[in-house]
């Protein structure tokens, strides 16, 4: 006798729900990062302080929004296959995945070490 919380069907349903809301949270953090990278590269811009430090902060910051929108993606990408998966969706996880994580590899050490040179800069200043 088997029994069931949840038919898998129900099961699958509500994890599409569940996918949908965490891609689009990934995708709003992206979205909320770009627009506020644009507002703050705009001002600098308008502001006549378009040299060096302020570009770096800008991207700094837009590159953690990246990073966060990026793993949020990857998590619906992981909860996607989480009931039942072929071997075909296994296998496109496992290509998103390192393309998504080498991305988030690259982006951070990107970030990094745009940190360390702020950081080098206000030391010296």
């Amino acid at each position: 006798m088997s029994w069931e919380v949840l038919p898998e069907a129900d099961l699958q349903d509500a994890i599409g729900v569940l996918v949908r809301v965490v891609e689009l949270t990934g995708a709003l953090i992206i979205f909320v990062g770009a627009i506020w990278a644009f507002v703050r590269f705009a001002g600098t811009v308008v502001r006549g302080g378009g040299q060096g430090k302020g570009f770096d902060r800008i991207r700094l910051t837009l590159g953690r929004f990246l990073v966060l929108g990026l793993e949020f993606q990857l998590a619906g990408d992981v909860l996607r296959t989480a009931v039942a998966p072929s071997f075909a969706q296994i296998g496109q996880l496992a290509a998103i995945a390192t393309i998504r994580t080498a991305l988030n590899y690259f982006l951070g050490r990107e970030i990094a070490a745009d940190r360390a040179a702020l950081e080098r800069d206000m030391k010296a200043s």
